[in-house]
């Protein structure tokens, strides 16, 4: 069985919206389908991550 956003997120102590959900269910499913077709890939170029820098919108990378 898997578990839906919001349950994960509530495991964790993280009420989220329902607005916010569904933006994330859409960003989790983008992810997902770019991870879907990795075979023969090394696991470590595979590894994706989301992070949130507060304040970090002014930041050029």
């Amino acid at each position: 069985m898997r578990l839906s956003i919001q349950q994960l997120l509530e495991n964790k102590g993280i009420e989220a919206k329902s607005e916010h959900l569904e933006l994330l269910k859409t960003r989790w499913g983008g992810m997902q389908s770019l991870r879907s077709n990795l075979e023969g890939i090394a696991i470590d170029d595979a590894d994706i991550a989301i992070r949130n820098i507060p304040g970090g919108d002014h930041i050029d990378n």
